[in-house]
């Protein structure tokens, strides 16, 4: 096997496997290490994700602006951010990889404590309400209040990359990946009734306040790092963070989205 692949028009010369605490990722990262080989994630040109979805996601984080492209494989539950799992001729396949570039979300929330907590999302930054009470939340962008009162189980901003997850459960749209849109999606809205989200340029800075936080109390969440009990939470896309993931060839990215829209 040739020590060095050609991607994109740029060579390779050596892979990193990373795999989630499964049986099966942890015998994938055995077998195609005996294969392959094996580098450090700081030395390997490529990395190699085992798992789902959840763990594409912690790996990004862990690697953002790193400049480490990452492959990944599904052996998890959900994988609509992992290709197909095959053992066979993986050189060539990351190869002829499609890369995507991503901006994660920065969120940056204070709770009741008056700490402030920064933390990036991939797919979406989230609100839910933390008792039976329903939040009441006031949403301003770019500093010009659009929404005054908005009472309802929760509300998110998602990225063209999340907009398939979450937000797609809560009845938002799915965004191309080359939007430069946010889905501002609310969860659950009882007031006002008829207002189902909006579509916001990616440059926007998004800020929600909690109205009657003590009787009302809410959690903020970046993809999985939570927050609880927050008075106020900013939004924007990061300007600082990239992360590229490979697709294969025969199932790009942009192919899956499309296809998530005529799914019935």
């Amino acid at each position: 096997m040739s020590p060095w692949y050609r991607m994109n028009t740029q060579t390779f010369s050596s892979l990193a496997f990373v795999s989630a605490d499964t049986e099966d990722a942890q015998k994938a990262q055995e077998r195609l290490s005996d294969l392959y080989g094996n580098r450090s994630p700081a030395d390997a040109d490529v990395i190699v994700v085992l798992g789902g979805d959840g763990f594409m996601l912690q790996t990004l984080r862990e690697t953002m602006g790193s400049g480490k492209k990452l492959y990944g494989m599904n052996r998890g539950t959900i994988g609509f951010l992992m290709n197909e799992y095959h053992e066979e001729d993986l050189p060539r396949r990351i190869a002829e990889s499609i890369p995507e570039t991503i901006k994660p979300l920065e969120m940056i929330a204070e709770d009741e404590h008056g700490n402030v907590v920064t933390a990036l999302a991939i797919n979406e930054v989230s609100l839910f309400r933390q008792s039976f009470q329903a939040a009441k939340i006031r949403i301003t962008i770019d500093g010009k209040p659009r929404v005054d009162e908005l009472i309802c189980d929760g509300i998110m901003v998602a990225t063209p990359a999340g907009s398939t997850a979450y937000n797609l459960s809560a009845h938002g749209p799915i965004l191309p990946l080359d939007a430069p849109l946010l889905a501002l999606t609310p969860v659950s809205p009882f007031r006002p009734r008829r207002w189902r989200g909006a579509l916001i340029p990616n440059r926007s800075s998004v800020e929600f306040t909690i109205l009657e936080p003590a009787k009302r109390p809410v959690n903020a969440v970046a993809d999985n790092r939570e927050v609880k009990s927050v008075l106020s939470v900013r939004v924007h896309a990061s300007v600082d963070h990239t992360a590229t993931l490979l697709f294969d060839a025969s199932h790009p990215w942009e192919e899956r989205i499309v296809a998530e829209q005529f799914r019935y």
